[in-house]
């Protein structure tokens, strides 16, 4: 499914294309392409939010495959065996960032389904260094952990606070609701926020300790929150975080893409040592960290699953909040 202009979602902006299987140079792996997981940067790079870097592209980095050809100089890969590609694709190795344990931070790093032809399609070719090694069993519910999960497992290791303390969730989607599947495990209290009452009930099926829907009121008790993440692109809502929660917590914004924050009170949301820090893209390590975690807490994505043609659609479901967890396409049956 090929991007050439930036469009809003409603308009279709992707095209069924055939196009030759992409050549894998020195280093590369093909992948044949199981699953890609449909992520809300994906629509930010169709929707023209995120600047184009091509002149046309597929999108798509929570891609779960298997090698079909590992190119020459590369170790620890064999044909046949199963990976996942994730969001970082590539980075200098050379800069303060890299070589600080930082390189989600490097000025010239490269994103799968962005700088570079990603995962809605048959074949994606990734660079054996930031390829992940994944356990065989259903692809759907692993490409959302390829991303959302990665992402929002960074997130929340910002915004963590005391053992046992108190975390909430504002916007809950894919991301969210792996975050708070890892919060609810390792044993902290979980407040979800979202507008969709059907988005609650799955946090409350995940073991969310409190559901509130952001359509109504702020509760006016005083901030209850030892910390929160910020999953929503929007602006308003990091505002409605910091007020909610306590002296010394953090807010993380997992979102690569924000509407303008309102001008904030600093007195009363900010003083207090009160902390708003962003996510950007993540490390090889965080990505191995949680894939680690997750097998070892047994984590899984509620997903549904579409035709790879559907991609368009499952954008504009996405787009309207019509996703309970996460979405993914099915690429081996084009």
């Amino acid at each position: 499914m090929v991007l050439r202009s930036p469009a809003r979602a409603e308009t279709d902006p992707l095209r069924l294309e055939d196009l030759p299987v992409p050549e894998p140079g020195e280093g590369d792996l093909l992948v044949r392409v199981l699953r890609c997981g449909v992520c809300r940067t994906d629509l930010h790079v169709v929707e023209g939010d995120l600047p184009p870097r091509l002149p046309a592209v597929v999108p798509g980095h929570e891609v779960v495959g298997t090698v079909a050809h590992v190119g020459s100089g590369i170790r620890g890969f064999t044909a046949g065996q199963r990976v996942g590609i994730p969001w970082l694709r590539r980075t200098c190795g050379e800069c303060e960032y890299c070589l600080s344990g930082r390189e989600n931070l490097c000025p010239a790093k490269e994103f799968t389904g962005y700088s570079a032809p990603g995962g809605y399609a048959e074949y994606v070719v990734a660079d054996a260094r930031y390829a992940l090694r994944l356990p065989p069993g259903d692809p759907d519910p692993l490409a959302p952990l390829l991303c959302a999960g990665i992402i929002g497992y960074r997130a929340l290791k910002m915004a963590l606070p005391r053992p046992g303390g108190r975390i909430g969730f504002f916007g809950f989607g894919g991301s969210a609701h792996l975050s708070l599947a890892v919060a609810v495990a390792l044993g902290f209290e979980t407040v979800a926020y979202s507008r969709s009452q059907e988005h609650l009930a799955l946090a409350q099926q995940l073991g969310a300790t409190e559901t509130r829907l952001t359509t109504e009121a702020a509760p006016t008790v005083g901030p209850t929150l030892d910390g929160a993440v910020v999953f929503a692109p929007v602006g308003d809502v990091v505002v409605r975080a910091l007020a909610e929660v306590k002296k010394g917590g953090t807010v993380s914004v997992a979102a690569i893409h924000l509407t303008p924050i309102p001008p904030i009170d600093y007195d009363r949301l900010l003083f207090g040592e009160r902390r708003l820090v962003s996510v950007e893209a993540n490390t090889r390590a965080d990505a191995r960290e949680f894939l680690d975690l997750a097998a070892r807490l047994h984590l899984t994505s509620t997903v549904s699953r579409r035709p790879l043609s559907r991609a368009n659609a499952a954008l504009r479901d996405l787009k309207a909040g019509r996703v309970i967890g996460a979405l993914v396409l099915d690429c081996e049956n084009t």
